[in-house]
């Protein structure tokens, strides 16, 4: 899907340095380009952070900082005592973005709500292939289409969801991106022109900022919504430079040139705590890193094979090569400060001699494969070559040949979530919103092969043991399931776990309420810089 390259002459519209012009202006060196501008159909950060959490709002929304939730654009909400209703009760008053492409003439309302869910949900929906080749990645890998029995329309400003079955993280389920409500009567506009993929490249939101203009794989610029329900936002306008090397994005922050950056090499955070003129934020990440098998693929169908693949990986190495010692080794799919967290699981043993001759009792010899390596830092991997070239070599000790491959990230992304994928991927997760099913189930459950799933595992002990977990309301006897649930991965191996990082936020001393999000969002709202 390609975005549109230009929206506005590149000169006056995307120029980068701070303070060039009159109005306020926050610049974040971003560490890659979004796939899309419309949330629900992808799963990256990267997307997130430039579509989301600038342009959108949801019905309820993640507290700042934290997992728990708070009213969005439902001011309230009940749910019946059996757990399958849930009535949102709408905040009135709510402005949709005015641009040169839309403007809108009636406030958010039920219809958007019911239009933002339905498009993602009903095969017959309008919406629901408005692109070639689109998908609704989260949607699906969540098990919505199974546990929506009903969307209802009771006035223009409430709305009743009603489940198939209770769902304990629902509500936070909707505080994230996928859930983002976006505008029926612009989608109508789009439609009636033949234009329904400019969705995609010219969104339009209730969120703090608007949507300007997009330069491809360079610039972003969004200027502050002067009628956003939550406020006028302290800076004028917004843009993110797109930068993928984390060394040139450190340049651009020391020379002035971007006021926040993420994801520092972890080599340069010595250099970034000694310069008087930043700021560098920390915190545990809720995060993994992983090596993904096609489970699918011979000899990557076989958990011995996997199992013996692992042991050959010395990931006391790469946390020290890749994270410079900011991260600990990861031994299940979850991070360890997460609730639920089996800590009785033993790690498979970092053992060459036992891989070798387990991989020789499975019969396989000579073995060449392909490793997947991410062109972005993320959180849970800020060298994806680099540690690609450390399981290459550690891979090579037990006779297995690996050519490592990557290409641009929006295909990565695409890419590595086919079934008939070869080799092994990288890639990790941050959580989305707190509740372990948020990793257990979207990554690794059966619903999510094809999407989230990049090992294309499905295991029906597994399966079944997050699918209940889900069900109950006593976070105790979900724990037990997904405890459970770990041991069955960890017997099985469709990933080797890698790291759990920390994460950093340098900036400029000049910004100030930036807050940083667990949950590994970058969020503009409510920022601001001092003169």
């Amino acid at each position: 899907m390609k975005l549109t390259k230009t929206l506005l002459a590149a000169s006056a519209v995307l120029a980068l340095t701070v303070g060039a012009a009159q109005a306020k202006t926050l610049v974040y060196c971003s560490e890659g380009s979004p796939e899309g501008f419309d949330p629900a159909p992808y799963t990256a950060g990267t997307t997130f952070d430039a579509s989301s959490r600038p342009i959108y709002n949801r019905l309820v929304q993640f507290t700042k900082g934290a997992s728990t939730t708070e009213p969005g654009l439902a001011e309230s909400y009940e749910v019946s005592e059996d757990g399958l209703e849930y009535t949102f009760h709408l905040r009135q008053g709510v402005k949709f973005h005015t641009t040169d492409y839309f403007t809108p003439t009636r406030d958010f309302n039920a219809d958007d709500v019911l239009f933002s869910f339905e498009r993602q949900w009903k095969e017959d929906h309008p919406w629901y292939a408005y692109s070639t080749g689109i998908t609704w990645e989260y949607f699906n890998s969540m098990s919505m289409g199974e546990l929506l029995a009903n969307i209802e329309k009771i006035d223009d400003y409430t709305v009743k969801f009603t489940l198939t079955r209770p769902e304990a993280p629902f509500i936070a389920n909707l505080a994230m991106d996928f859930a983002s409500i976006v505008s029926k009567e612009y989608a109508d506009q789009l439609e009636a022109a033949g234009t329904m993929d400019m969705l995609n490249q010219q969104p339009i939101g209730t969120g703090p900022f608007q949507f300007v203009a997009y330069q491809q794989d360079a610039a972003i610029r969004y200027a502050s919504f002067d009628d956003y329900w939550g406020g006028v936002q302290p800076i004028d306008d917004l843009v993110f430079a797109i930068t993928t090397d984390p060394a040139v994005r450190l340049q651009k922050l020391q020379a002035g040139e971007c006021h926040i950056m993420p994801y520092p090499n972890p080599a340069d955070l010595e250099t970034i705590r000694n310069d008087p003129n930043l700021t560098l934020m920390e915190q545990e990440g809720l995060n993994i890193g992983f090596l993904a098998y096609n489970t699918q693929q011979e000899p990557f169908d076989n958990a011995n094979v996997r199992k013996a693949l692992n042991m050959a990986i010395d990931k006391e190495a790469i946390v020290q090569a890749v994270f410079e010692g900011q991260a600990t080794v990861a031994v299940n799919p979850i991070p360890p400060t997460m609730w639920s967290y089996n800590e009785s699981i033993e790690d498979d043993p970092y053992d060459p001699e036992a891989a070798r001759e387990m991989l020789a009792a499975e019969g396989v010899e000579n073995l060449s494969m392909k490793v997947w390596a991410m062109p972005v830092s993320r959180p849970y991997n800020p060298d994806a070559r680099r540690m690609a070239e450390l399981i290459q070599a550690d891979f090579a000790e037990v006779g297995v040949d690996v050519e490592i491959v990557s290409m641009e990230w929006a295909e990565y992304l695409e890419q590595s979530s086919q079934v008939d994928r070869d080799g092994a991927v990288l890639l990790g997760w941050t959580g989305d919103n707190g509740d372990p099913d948020n990793f257990l189930a979207v990554l690794l459950g059966c619903d999510a092969v094809g999407g989230a799933n990049r090992a294309q595992w499905c295991n029906e002990e597994f399966d079944a043991l997050v699918q209940e977990a889900k069900t109950l309301t006593s976070q105790e006897e979900r724990a037990e399931l997904y405890m459970e649930a770990q041991e069955v991965f960890k017997r099985e191996a469709p990933w080797a776990t890698i790291a759990h990082s920390l994460v950093f936020m340098p900036m400029s001393n000049k910004v100030t309420g930036y807050v940083m999000d667990p949950k590994g969002t970058h969020a503009f709202d409510g920022v601001d810089i001092a003169e």
